[in-house]
């Protein structure tokens, strides 16, 4: 699927508009789950089904009750865990226990790694998760040492994406000018804030997407620059564009 832009952000999808979108960028950001890797993977599914049984363990619910509070903790405070934290569960004891899945399932790409690696610039790992789920993963995507770090839930001293403080932490902790980066999201609603920043921002769907240019611009929410269901692909024309650039 080609990149789609809306309208109100550039004139035209044309491969060569990237280099309006990109060109000044020095810092990618990425999101994790479902971003990095295809939704069909299957591993959210498992990491959902790994705080059910967190839940059914410590208030000893049903399956039924414990999904019902999970929906309930992540409406209200972003992420289940900020509000497992006013119960005084232990942070660390649940971020082990939902992320200890089985990622063999999860198929190396080396398509996005060599396109990762081909960006100029900086390039980290922004997750509501935990810093040891995005390493692991990204070593299982074959991604290893690509990122120089994975910011998580605990770096932003559990305030999740898509509050303006995760993002004013994030910044803080590197040093990054949100004018001079990007952001890659599978959520419209995490890249808002990005896009008020003065960040590049592109919408990573899942598969099958909408494949009428027209109708994905449409359907594109505000704060979102760029869409596209083949993350790799869309990395790798921006490369092209880069390198017609300098020649």
């Amino acid at each position: 699927m080609a990149p789609l832009l809306k309208p109100s952000s550039f004139r035209s999808s044309d491969d060569a508009d990237l280099i309006v979108g990109f060109g000044h960028v020095t810092t990618w950001v990425f999101d994790l789950d479902n971003t990095l890797y295809p939704p069909e993977s299957g591993v959210w599914p498992m990491i959902n089904e790994r705080i059910t049984l967190f839940l059914v363990d410590r208030f000893g619910l049903d399956g039924l009750s414990a999904r019902a509070l999970h929906q309930h903790y992540y409406a209200r405070h972003g992420a289940t865990l900020c509000g497992l934290v006013l119960d005084n569960i232990e942070v660390e004891q649940f971020l082990e226990f939902v992320h200890d899945i089985d990622r063999s399932g999860l198929k190396p790409d080396p398509l996005l790694a060599r396109e990762v690696a081909r960006l100029p610039g900086r390039k980290l790992i922004f997750t509501n998760g935990s810093r040891h789920h995005a390493l692991m993963t990204a070593r299982q995507l074959g991604l290893d040492g690509l990122f120089e770090d994975a910011f998580d839930i605990l770096a932003a001293q559990l305030t999740p994406k898509p509050a303006e403080a995760a993002y004013d932490a994030f910044f803080a902790r590197y040093g990054i000018d949100p004018k001079r980066a990007a952001m890659f999201e599978d959520l419209p609603k995490n890249l808002a804030i990005p896009k008020e920043k003065g960040m590049t921002t592109v919408l990573v769907t899942g598969k099958p997407a909408i494949t009428d240019q027209r109708l994905a611009e449409a359907l594109a929410p505000e704060g979102t620059d760029f869409v596209t269901d083949d993350l790799a692909a869309f990395l790798g024309r921006v490369n092209s564009q880069f390198a017609r650039a300098e020649a």
